[in-house]
């Protein structure tokens, strides 16, 4: 299985930064000596490898290689892979990077690596080989993507930073069998690639017949790419607090 996390953005919500913004520092490891500090992108390779990655891809900025520097060849049940977007075209660009180098019979799973979610196992509550969305509850859905869904889960349409939202559900995670991943990218090519957000892209499946199914089984999401969203998760994750605030971002994917 495989996790491809994007990492290419200039992170101007948060700037300036003397480093990557997914290092921003906002928990601990406790080791037995002592705490050792974690990365914010430690947080969504750790939720990678708990729901079956074992090959994690980082599309990274000609700008990043800190990132190479901390996270290393991979981790504990995870190798990792590091591609390069240049220049950064956006997430549905980023997101199809890694589209030569993955073989059929695969599952694709999807996160951002400045957001800080609960639970720490949220993959494992979606299906195989189908285009699933993990959503969480915020109170400020117009600054993401919101999900409306029916009652059989089935998602009717994303609403991509829009205004006034009718669903305080957001998507936070992905999870599709490859085949699905290459479905999606051709119809992206066909677009031209004109689309910037998955949500948009997503839309266009749904219209033309596909199938997209949104599990409300996310508890709690922070967007730390915001200075509020990274003071909220720095003083409660150093606590080793697992609760945070959902409507302390003013950003987007």
């Amino acid at each position: 299985m495989w996790g491809i996390i994007p990492a290419a953005g200039q992170g101007k919500r948060i700037q300036p930064l003397a480093f990557s913004k997914e290092l921003l520092p906002v928990g601990f490891d406790q080791l037995e000596e002592r705490k050792t500090p974690r990365a914010v992108s430690d947080f969504i390779v750790e939720r990678l490898v708990i729901g079956g990655a074992n090959k994690i891809c980082f599309v990274i900025s000609p700008t990043k290689s800190d990132i190479m520097r901390y996270h290393g060849a991979g981790t504990q049940g995870a190798a990792f892979v590091y591609l390069v977007q240049s220049p950064a075209l956006g997430l549905c660009d980023a997101v199809f990077r890694p589209i030569e180098f993955i073989p059929e019979n695969e599952q694709v799973l999807i996160g951002l690596p400045d957001t800080v979610w609960f639970p720490a196992d949220g993959y494992t509550y979606l299906p195989d080989n189908r285009l699933s969305l993990l959503l969480f509850p915020v109170t400020a859905p117009q600054h993401f993507d919101a999900v409306v869904v029916n009652s059989r889960d089935e998602v009717e349409t994303v609403q991509v930073k829009q205004a006034n939202a009718t669903s305080h559900w957001i998507w936070g995670a992905i999870k599709m069998s490859v085949t699905i991943y290459r479905e999606l990218y051709q119809l992206w090519v066909e677009r031209a690639r004109r689309d910037e957000f998955l949500g948009t892209l997503i839309n266009v499946w749904i219209d033309r017949g596909g199938k997209a199914y949104g599990f409300r089984k996310g508890t709690d999401y922070l967007d730390v790419g915001t200075i509020d969203g990274f003071h909220v998760a720095f003083s409660q994750l150093m606590k080793g607090s697992r609760s945070v605030l959902k409507d302390s971002t003013d950003g987007a994917r």
